[in-house]
Protein backbone atom coordinates (compact mmCIF):
# COMPACT_ATOMS: atom_id res chain seq x y z
CA UNK A 1 0.00 0.00 0.00
CA UNK A 2 2.78 2.39 0.94
CA UNK A 3 4.66 1.52 -2.24
CA UNK A 4 1.58 2.35 -4.33
CA UNK A 5 1.24 5.76 -2.64
CA UNK A 6 4.93 6.53 -3.18
CA UNK A 7 4.65 5.40 -6.81
CA UNK A 8 1.66 7.67 -7.40
CA UNK A 9 3.50 10.62 -5.86
CA UNK A 10 6.52 10.02 -8.07
CA UNK A 11 4.28 9.79 -11.13
CA UNK A 12 2.41 12.97 -10.15
CA UNK A 13 5.61 14.94 -9.54
CA UNK A 14 7.14 13.67 -12.79
CA UNK A 15 4.10 14.79 -14.79
CA UNK A 16 4.11 18.17 -13.04
CA UNK A 17 7.82 18.67 -13.80
CA UNK A 18 7.30 17.73 -17.45
CA UNK A 19 4.36 20.11 -17.68
CA UNK A 20 6.42 22.90 -16.10
CA UNK A 21 9.24 22.31 -18.59
CA UNK A 22 6.78 22.55 -21.48
CA UNK A 23 5.47 25.86 -20.12
CA UNK A 24 8.94 27.30 -19.43
CA UNK A 25 10.55 26.13 -22.69
CA UNK A 26 9.47 29.19 -24.78
CA UNK A 27 10.97 31.51 -22.17
CA UNK A 28 14.20 29.52 -22.09
CA UNK A 29 14.38 29.54 -25.88
CA UNK A 30 13.83 33.31 -25.95
CA UNK A 31 16.63 33.78 -23.40
CA UNK A 32 18.94 31.55 -25.42
CA UNK A 33 18.08 33.38 -28.65
CA UNK A 34 18.76 36.75 -27.05
CA UNK A 35 22.38 35.63 -26.53
CA UNK A 36 22.89 34.56 -30.16
CA UNK A 37 23.93 36.68 -33.15
CA UNK A 38 20.95 37.63 -35.29
CA UNK A 39 21.84 35.28 -38.16
CA UNK A 40 22.00 32.25 -35.85
CA UNK A 41 18.67 32.55 -34.03
CA UNK A 42 16.73 30.34 -36.45
CA UNK A 43 19.72 28.48 -37.93
CA UNK A 44 20.77 27.25 -34.48
CA UNK A 45 17.44 26.62 -32.66
CA UNK A 46 18.95 24.74 -29.69
CA UNK A 47 18.81 26.03 -26.15
CA UNK A 48 22.60 26.13 -25.77
CA UNK A 49 24.06 28.77 -28.11
CA UNK A 50 27.32 27.93 -29.85
CA UNK A 51 28.25 31.63 -29.85
CA UNK A 52 27.33 33.89 -26.94
CA UNK A 53 27.06 37.66 -27.37
CA UNK A 54 25.46 40.57 -25.55
CA UNK A 55 25.16 42.73 -28.66
CA UNK A 56 21.37 42.23 -28.76
CA UNK A 57 20.99 43.81 -25.32
CA UNK A 58 23.34 46.69 -26.13
CA UNK A 59 21.83 47.38 -29.54
CA UNK A 60 18.22 46.91 -28.35
CA UNK A 61 18.63 49.36 -25.48
CA UNK A 62 19.67 52.16 -27.86
CA UNK A 63 18.01 51.03 -31.10
CA UNK A 64 15.19 53.60 -31.05
CA UNK A 65 15.45 57.37 -31.11
CA UNK A 66 15.05 57.36 -27.32
CA UNK A 67 16.97 55.09 -24.90
CA UNK A 68 14.87 52.26 -23.55
CA UNK A 69 15.26 53.62 -20.04
CA UNK A 70 12.73 56.32 -20.96
CA UNK A 71 10.13 53.69 -21.85
CA UNK A 72 10.79 51.84 -18.61
CA UNK A 73 10.32 55.05 -16.65
CA UNK A 74 7.08 55.80 -18.50
CA UNK A 75 5.70 52.32 -17.83
CA UNK A 76 6.86 52.38 -14.22
CA UNK A 77 5.27 55.78 -13.61
CA UNK A 78 1.96 54.73 -15.18
CA UNK A 79 1.90 51.35 -13.39
CA UNK A 80 2.76 52.72 -9.94
CA UNK A 81 0.28 55.58 -10.27
CA UNK A 82 -2.41 53.13 -11.36
CA UNK A 83 -1.65 50.89 -8.40
CA UNK A 84 -1.95 53.78 -5.93
CA UNK A 85 -5.20 55.04 -7.44
CA UNK A 86 -6.76 51.60 -7.79
CA UNK A 87 -5.82 50.42 -4.29
CA UNK A 88 -7.14 53.56 -2.57
CA UNK A 89 -10.39 53.96 -4.53
CA UNK A 90 -11.21 50.25 -4.73
CA UNK A 91 -10.76 49.77 -0.99
CA UNK A 92 -12.77 52.90 -0.17
CA UNK A 93 -15.60 51.83 -2.49
CA UNK A 94 -15.48 48.31 -1.07
CA UNK A 95 -15.74 49.70 2.46
CA UNK A 96 -18.85 51.66 1.45
CA UNK A 97 -20.53 48.60 -0.07
CA UNK A 98 -19.53 46.27 2.76
CA UNK A 99 -20.12 48.47 5.81
CA UNK A 100 -22.22 51.55 5.06
CA UNK A 101 -25.97 51.69 4.52
CA UNK A 102 -27.36 53.97 1.82
CA UNK A 103 -30.32 54.08 -0.53
CA UNK A 104 -30.35 51.60 -3.41
CA UNK A 105 -27.11 50.04 -2.17
CA UNK A 106 -27.89 46.64 -3.69
CA UNK A 107 -28.90 48.23 -6.98
CA UNK A 108 -25.64 50.16 -7.25
CA UNK A 109 -23.67 47.06 -6.32
CA UNK A 110 -25.49 45.03 -8.98
CA UNK A 111 -24.83 47.71 -11.61
CA UNK A 112 -21.18 47.76 -10.63
CA UNK A 113 -20.95 43.97 -10.97
CA UNK A 114 -22.76 44.14 -14.31
CA UNK A 115 -19.87 46.13 -15.75
CA UNK A 116 -17.80 42.94 -15.52
CA UNK A 117 -19.96 41.60 -18.35
CA UNK A 118 -19.41 44.69 -20.49
CA UNK A 119 -16.84 44.11 -23.27
CA UNK A 120 -14.01 46.61 -23.46
CA UNK A 121 -14.82 47.31 -27.11
CA UNK A 122 -18.23 48.72 -26.14
CA UNK A 123 -16.74 51.58 -24.12
CA UNK A 124 -13.70 52.12 -26.34
CA UNK A 125 -15.08 54.81 -28.65
CA UNK A 126 -17.02 56.76 -25.97
CA UNK A 127 -13.93 56.90 -23.74
CA UNK A 128 -11.74 58.03 -26.62
CA UNK A 129 -14.20 60.81 -27.50
CA UNK A 130 -14.26 62.00 -23.89
CA UNK A 131 -10.47 62.01 -23.58
CA UNK A 132 -10.12 63.68 -26.98
CA UNK A 133 -12.49 66.49 -25.98
CA UNK A 134 -10.55 66.93 -22.74
CA UNK A 135 -7.33 67.25 -24.75
CA UNK A 136 -5.79 64.21 -23.10
CA UNK A 137 -4.96 62.24 -26.24
CA UNK A 138 -1.19 61.80 -26.64
CA UNK A 139 -0.69 62.24 -22.89
CA UNK A 140 -0.50 59.77 -20.02
CA UNK A 141 -3.73 61.06 -18.46
CA UNK A 142 -6.09 58.49 -20.12
CA UNK A 143 -3.89 55.72 -18.72
CA UNK A 144 -3.75 57.16 -15.19
CA UNK A 145 -6.80 59.24 -14.24
CA UNK A 146 -9.47 56.48 -14.53
CA UNK A 147 -7.66 54.49 -11.83
CA UNK A 148 -8.57 57.18 -9.28
CA UNK A 149 -12.31 56.66 -9.87
CA UNK A 150 -12.62 52.95 -8.99
CA UNK A 151 -13.34 51.87 -12.55
CA UNK A 152 -12.36 48.20 -12.15
CA UNK A 153 -15.26 46.22 -10.68
CA UNK A 154 -13.14 43.10 -10.17
CA UNK A 155 -10.91 44.80 -7.60
CA UNK A 156 -13.91 46.35 -5.83
CA UNK A 157 -15.57 42.95 -5.53
CA UNK A 158 -12.36 41.36 -4.28
CA UNK A 159 -12.02 43.97 -1.53
CA UNK A 160 -15.72 43.82 -0.65
CA UNK A 161 -15.45 40.11 0.03
CA UNK A 162 -12.43 40.66 2.26
CA UNK A 163 -13.96 43.53 4.23
CA UNK A 164 -17.08 41.45 4.85
CA UNK A 165 -14.86 38.90 6.57
CA UNK A 166 -13.56 41.47 9.08
CA UNK A 167 -15.60 41.28 12.32
CA UNK A 168 -18.04 44.15 12.72
CA UNK A 169 -17.27 44.18 16.44
CA UNK A 170 -14.10 46.10 15.62
CA UNK A 171 -16.19 48.86 13.99
CA UNK A 172 -18.57 48.97 16.94
CA UNK A 173 -15.71 49.19 19.44
CA UNK A 174 -14.18 52.05 17.47
CA UNK A 175 -17.53 53.86 17.33
CA UNK A 176 -17.85 53.58 21.10
CA UNK A 177 -14.42 55.22 21.38
CA UNK A 178 -15.67 58.08 19.21
CA UNK A 179 -14.11 57.15 15.88
CA UNK A 180 -15.71 58.51 12.71
CA UNK A 181 -16.49 56.40 9.65
CA UNK A 182 -13.35 57.63 7.93
CA UNK A 183 -11.20 56.88 10.97
CA UNK A 184 -12.63 53.34 11.13
CA UNK A 185 -11.80 52.85 7.48
CA UNK A 186 -8.31 54.39 7.66
CA UNK A 187 -7.13 52.96 10.99
CA UNK A 188 -8.91 49.59 11.12
CA UNK A 189 -10.27 48.37 7.79
CA UNK A 190 -7.37 49.50 5.62
CA UNK A 191 -4.57 47.92 7.72
CA UNK A 192 -6.51 44.66 8.14
CA UNK A 193 -7.17 44.54 4.39
CA UNK A 194 -3.46 44.39 3.54
CA UNK A 195 -3.59 40.92 1.90
CA UNK A 196 -6.44 41.99 -0.40
CA UNK A 197 -4.72 45.30 -1.14
CA UNK A 198 -1.48 43.52 -2.05
CA UNK A 199 -3.40 41.17 -4.34
CA UNK A 200 -5.04 44.18 -5.98
CA UNK A 201 -1.68 45.89 -6.38
CA UNK A 202 0.00 42.86 -7.96
CA UNK A 203 -2.71 42.19 -10.52
CA UNK A 204 -3.11 45.87 -11.35
CA UNK A 205 0.63 46.38 -11.74
CA UNK A 206 0.97 43.39 -14.10
CA UNK A 207 -2.10 44.33 -16.16
CA UNK A 208 -0.99 47.94 -16.47
CA UNK A 209 2.62 47.05 -17.31
CA UNK A 210 1.46 44.66 -20.04
CA UNK A 211 -1.25 46.95 -21.43
CA UNK A 212 -0.44 47.42 -25.10
CA UNK A 213 -3.76 48.39 -26.62
CA UNK A 214 -4.46 51.46 -24.46
CA UNK A 215 -0.96 52.81 -25.09
CA UNK A 216 -1.37 52.21 -28.82
CA UNK A 217 -4.72 54.00 -28.81
CA UNK A 218 -3.75 57.14 -26.91
CA UNK A 219 0.00 57.62 -27.43
CA UNK A 220 1.75 58.68 -30.63
CA UNK A 221 4.76 60.64 -29.33
CA UNK A 222 7.67 58.21 -28.93
CA UNK A 223 8.81 60.07 -25.80
CA UNK A 224 5.56 58.94 -24.12
CA UNK A 225 5.77 55.30 -25.24
CA UNK A 226 5.42 52.51 -22.72
CA UNK A 227 7.52 49.34 -22.85
CA UNK A 228 4.97 47.21 -24.81
CA UNK A 229 4.52 49.97 -27.37
CA UNK A 230 8.28 50.45 -27.72
CA UNK A 231 8.78 46.70 -28.22
CA UNK A 232 6.43 46.84 -31.18
CA UNK A 233 8.88 49.19 -32.88
CA UNK A 234 11.30 46.27 -33.28
CA UNK A 235 8.76 44.54 -35.51
CA UNK A 236 7.92 46.28 -38.78
CA UNK A 237 5.55 44.68 -41.29
CA UNK A 238 7.21 46.51 -44.18
CA UNK A 239 10.75 45.33 -43.37
CA UNK A 240 12.64 42.69 -41.42
CA UNK A 241 12.10 42.17 -37.71
CA UNK A 242 15.03 42.56 -35.33
CA UNK A 243 14.38 39.36 -33.39
CA UNK A 244 17.59 39.43 -31.36
CA UNK A 245 17.05 42.86 -29.77
CA UNK A 246 13.32 42.13 -29.50
CA UNK A 247 13.94 38.97 -27.46
CA UNK A 248 16.61 40.67 -25.36
CA UNK A 249 14.54 43.70 -24.37
CA UNK A 250 11.43 41.55 -23.93
CA UNK A 251 13.29 39.57 -21.28
CA UNK A 252 14.48 42.75 -19.58
CA UNK A 253 10.89 44.04 -19.56
CA UNK A 254 9.81 40.96 -17.59
CA UNK A 255 12.14 41.74 -14.69
CA UNK A 256 10.15 44.53 -12.91
CA UNK A 257 6.86 42.72 -12.41
CA UNK A 258 8.59 39.38 -11.76
CA UNK A 259 10.47 41.02 -8.88
CA UNK A 260 7.26 42.70 -7.73
CA UNK A 261 5.44 39.36 -7.85
CA UNK A 262 8.16 37.48 -5.99
CA UNK A 263 8.43 40.08 -3.21
CA UNK A 264 4.65 40.15 -2.66
CA UNK A 265 3.89 36.48 -3.34
CA UNK A 266 3.20 35.66 0.31
CA UNK A 267 0.53 38.35 0.51
CA UNK A 268 -0.91 37.28 -2.85
CA UNK A 269 -1.51 33.72 -1.66
CA UNK A 270 -3.00 34.97 1.60
CA UNK A 271 -5.21 37.46 -0.23
CA UNK A 272 -6.57 34.89 -2.68
CA UNK A 273 -7.19 32.33 0.07
CA UNK A 274 -9.12 34.80 2.24
CA UNK A 275 -11.23 36.63 -0.37
CA UNK A 276 -14.25 35.30 -2.14
CA UNK A 277 -15.03 32.62 0.45
CA UNK A 278 -16.33 34.69 3.35
CA UNK A 279 -19.85 35.93 3.56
Amino acid sequence: MVEKIIGRRWLTHTLLILGALVMVYPLLWMFSSSLKPGNMIFHDPGLIPSVVTLENYIYGWNALSEPFSRFFLNSFFIAVTNVIGTVLTSSATAYAFARLEFRYKRVWFALMMATLLLPTQVTLIPKYIVFYQLGWVDTHFPLIIPAFFATTAFFIFLNVQFVRGIPRELDEAAEIDGATRFQIYWRIILPLSLPALITTAIFNFIWTWDDFFSSLLYLSDIKLYTVPLALRSFSDASSTTSYGPLFAISLVSLVPFLLFFILAQRYLVQGISTTGFKG
